[in-house]
């Protein structure tokens, strides 16, 4: 970087096809003396479906009845739109149950692994039973499988999303990183996922309703106490604030909290507003860190304070920051 980028400050720094697999041939008793088979001519394409089930030849559809089936509390998934129910509903109707649901066996019935809509509008319809494929499945692999169907079909909010991975974490002792490989996504991705639960409960509601987008959150993040994130979130809310104008929004709330402010109002002289590309910054900081990031910086000198809360999320932290511990 020259010198005279850095002479315009922070401001200008800143700037505003899988192969098929072959066919599985029956093996026949032949004799040695019989002459060898001609050869089979060629089997026409088949034609297959985009996301096949039935991934293992071994596993069958079997047609189970409706009443022995009972969904699983281990679903990440907790909403579910009427609406969008009585649809599939509608389209199960005329086409019938195309994708198989997939179970465990609990008991005298079927636990649900994975198509609770299916199962749902298959009460709605009244129907009498439904085909499934009978796995055999642990909790923390039907938590996995959950997950990774829901985040394939873009079915969750980010805070059942986050609470997914938190589960897995406290419930079976996970790492991000080992969470992170199991569920197909980024170490970064589930970090920023769990920074959400921080949020207060009120202000994660209005996210899984719709009414906050992961955007407003990322930057109501920024604020360091419930009740001001809390304070934010309303304002987003009922003045229609975008996420830049959130980002102005929190950077006059972090004012009065500020160190250099703090230590000014202590001299009773007048606070200083942040600029708002350094809260830019530190939002975008926080996010790459997955926890708080204070940034000091005054003509072109400055520091960078980032959280953590015990030993794991430090060695987090430096991994993160590419540091290793030897």
């Amino acid at each position: 970087m020259t010198k005279s980028a850095l002479g315009r400050g922070l401001g200008a720094l800143l700037g505003g096809a899988v192969p098929a697999s072959k066919p599985i041939v029956p093996v026949q008793a032949v004799a040695e003396t019989a002459p060898p088979p001609a050869p089979a001519p060629a089997p026409a394409p088949a034609l297959v479906a985009p996301t096949a089930v039935v991934a293992d030849t071994r596993e069958r559809v079997e047609r189970v009845p409706l009443a022995r089936l009972r969904p699983c509390p281990l679903q990440p998934r907790k909403d579910f739109s009427e609406e969008s129910i009585r649809e599939l509903a509608d389209s199960i109707r005329e086409q019938g149950i195309v994708q198989p649901l997939i179970v465990r066996a609990r008991g005298d019935g079927f636990e649900l692994i994975a198509g609770e809509r299916r199962w749902r509008a298959a009460q709605v319809l009244g129907l009498a039973e439904v085909p499934v494929i009978v796995r055999e499945a642990d909790d923390r692999k039907v938590l996995e499988l959950a997950l990774i169907e829901n985040l394939q079909r873009e079915n969750l909010n980010a805070i059942e999303e986050a609470q997914g991975y938190s589960q897995l974490i406290t419930q079976f002792q996970l790492t991000q990183e080992s969470v992170a490989t199991q569920v197909g996504k980024s170490r970064v991705a589930v970090t920023n996922a769990l920074r959400l639960l921080r949020l207060p409960a009120g202000t994660q509601a209005h996210i899984r309703n719709g009414l906050l987008s992961v955007g407003h959150a990322k930057v109501i993040l920024g604020l360091p106490t419930a009740a001001e994130q809390e304070l934010a979130a309303e304002r987003v809310m009922k003045d229609g604030l975008n996420v830049r104008q959130t980002e102005e929004l929190v950077a006059k709330l972090l004012e009065p909290t500020a160190s250099i402010t703090t230590k000014r109002a202590e001299r009773g002289t007048k606070p200083v507003a942040r600029d708002i590309h350094i809260v830019d910054l530190e939002n975008r900081l926080a996010e790459r860190f997955g926890t708080k990031v204070w940034l000091r910086y005054r003509k072109g000198r400055g520091a960078v304070e980032i959280k953590f809360y015990n030993d794991d999320d430090l060695q987090r932290v430096l991994e993160v920051a590419g540091v290793r511990m030897d």
